[in-house]
């Protein structure tokens, strides 16, 4: 189990460096075993980015029942926050995962993330810790948007996207501005009331 878990940090490091051009032989030599050792236990390197993606959906899930088991209408948050927080740790090679989870839409593991922030939207607005106009979909677009800022700033993930996700939480626990009707306009400076 050992060399398991050496395999996979050195396969992090690895793939963070070298990304798709990452070689069995370069993770065996960071992890300090040989390219046999590898090979035993991951058929190939397709494999072994599966079972990194595979923990890392594992952590995504686990966060999940953390937030859901939440009852303050905060569970969003937290959730919000675990998944920045992994985004950051795979950023260097997230575009491997992404290829991965492209090729299998049905994924069961994407589809409970998704029941989860549908389910925390909905009791976060229950709950008033975020605005009632507040949607599932504002709630994707702030987890696609982060998930780009992060990817756009690899070398240093973490101060930004912390950041990025508290000004658009912040923004979603405020009224969004009453769209003025046609033919309306602002009042300027000097206009009289009507009367």
């Amino acid at each position: 189990m050992r060399n398991y878990h050496r395999i996979l940090d050195a396969a992090r490091e690895v793939l963070g460096e070298s990304g798709a051009d990452a070689s069995m032989e370069e993770i065996a030599a960071r992890a300090g075993v040989g390219v046999g050792t590898v090979y035993r236990r991951f058929a190939g390197k397709d494999a072994l980015i599966d079972e990194l993606l595979r923990l890392a959906m594992e952590e995504i899930l686990t966060a999940a029942d953390r937030a859901l088991a939440r009852t303050d209408g905060y569970g969003l948050r937290e959730f919000l926050v675990a998944i920045g927080q992994s985004l950051a740790d795979h950023a260097r090679y997230a575009n491997l995962f992404l290829a991965r989870r492209a090729s299998n839409p049905g994924d069961a593991t994407a589809n409970r993330s998704r029941a989860a922030i549908e389910e925390l939207t909905a009791r976060a607005v229950a709950a008033g810790t975020i605005d009632q106009a507040s949607t599932v979909g504002d709630v994707m677009a702030l987890i696609w948007a982060l998930r780009g800022l992060v990817q756009a700033n690899e070398e240093d993930p973490v101060p930004d996207w912390r950041r990025f996700l508290d000004i658009h939480l912040a923004g979603l626990t405020t009224s969004p501005p009453v769209p003025r009707s046609q033919g309306s306009r602002p009042a300027r400076t000097g206009d009289r009331p009507a009367g």
